[in-house]
């Protein structure tokens, strides 16, 4: 049964898990690409799309990995057919990640033919030696190759991501990575301060004494990204995002971010409901958070059988889901309006978080205003750390 327009779900994640080879850096959950695990997991989220569709009318779509640009041509229709078939197209934003070393012009069109408008390709780095550190497939030569094939297949927005504090980096290579990637010109821009986080190769190197983490160095990174960026004219709206505003003078005072803004990560930083589709997935409707199995071949298994594969759910008591809330939308520059809150929350930030506020403000991470609360460019370099203050 169908539900109202009024009450569907608007943002649509979808995981796709495969990659050419796991990056050392990498949390997420992704495995080597094998053509027939590929075709088998593609009918699989064909009925996953079909047991969710009834609650969806996306404005966001979002296609992350793993590598979402390794599939074929005609595994990339299979999808997109079922889509159109299921009446899931017309998003206002729908995004594609793609590695530089899996782009084609077909592919790229075919994309487009069916309404994605929006490309993040994970640059990471143009320094060849990086590129090996982290285990990457793409030379930087790759790079240009693909975005001009992105241009030609009328992608008009194009979100580049890069990293930094990579082990061996240094504050001039990052630089030079910076000005190559701005001359690009693309209408955004991520970049995300290497984590060290267990289970993946790096973290191995780290605990085995390869090599030191330089803070100081990082801090420094993160002050020429947000300079450079700014100097290009990208706007931070967010931590690791900054974005073109392509608005009218006379429009941008009523935005609280630039208009090449990702949609569907704003939709999560302000605590939005999304479905969220493949294995690994995590979902949050009607006040339910869901997690699908991390395991390609058992969520397959469970579609096959015509059930979500979901491993777990949890319902938040609402003043925990609402200190999720507060913390996540911090991360963004405008920081969190009092009565924007307390709409979606039922919570005043005033009363439940004065102490956190005003520890972030004696820290010189916070700034609270009249009629909002934002961190500072410190309290946002910092954003984790002041975040957790906000958890309950």
């Amino acid at each position: 049964m169908s539900v109202r327009t009024s009450e569907a779900v608007r943002s649509l994640y979808i995981h796709v898990p495969f990659c050419a080879q796991k990056c050392v850096y990498c949390a997420f959950y992704s495995e080597a690409s094998n053509g027939e695990l590929v075709n088998r997991y593609v009918a699989a989220l064909v009925r996953e799309l079909e047991l969710v569709a009834s609650e969806l009318k996306p404005r966001t779509v979002f296609f992350g990995g793993g590598t979402p640009s390794l599939l074929n041509l005609r595994q990339w229709e299979t999808v997109l057919r079922a889509m159109e078939r299921l009446d899931l197209l017309g998003a206002s934003e729908w995004t594609v990640e793609c590695n530089p070393a899996t782009v084609s012009l077909d592919k790229a069109k075919l994309l487009r033919d069916f309404g994605v408008n929006r490309i993040s390709m994970g640059v990471q780095s143009f320094d060849a030696a990086l590129l090996e550190r982290l285990g990457r497939i793409h030379s930087r030569e790759m790079v240009f190759n693909s975005f001009d094939t992105l241009r030609r297949a009328g992608f008009d927005n194009v979100n580049l991501d890069l990293m930094f504090a990579i082990p061996g980096q240094t504050r001039e290579v990052w630089r030079e990575t910076l000005r190559e990637a701005l001359a690009l010109q693309s209408e955004h821009l991520s970049s995300y301060e290497v984590i060290y986080e267990e289970d993946t190769a790096l973290y191995a190197q780290l605990q085995a004494g390869e090599f030191e983490v330089d803070e100081d160095l990082a801090c420094a990174m993160y002050e020429d990204l947000v300079e450079a960026a700014t100097a290009a004219g990208l706007h931070q709206y967010e931590v690791a995002n900054f974005a073109r505003d392509l608005t009218l003078n006379s429009q941008r005072s009523t935005l609280n971010f630039p208009s090449r803004a990702c949609q569907h990560n704003v939709n999560y930083w302000r605590g939005g409901e999304f479905h969220g589709l493949g294995p690994s997935a995590t979902g949050y409707v009607r006040g339910v958070r869901t997690k699908n199995w991390a395991n390609t071949q058992l969520y397959c298994e469970q579609l096959e059988k015509g059930v979500r594969a979901i491993e777990s759910s949890e319902a938040l008591p609402p003043l925990k889901r609402a200190g999720e809330i507060a913390a996540f939308g911090l991360r963004m520059n405008a920081g969190w309006p009092f009565e924007q809150f307390e709409k979606i929350t039922g919570h005043d930030l005033r009363r439940e978080w004065a102490g956190d506020m005003n520890r972030c403000v004696e820290s010189g991470w916070g700034r609270l205003l009249p009629g909002q609360f934002q961190l500072t460019r410190e309290g946002l370099r910092f954003a984790d750390a002041a975040a957790e203050l906000f958890l309950r």
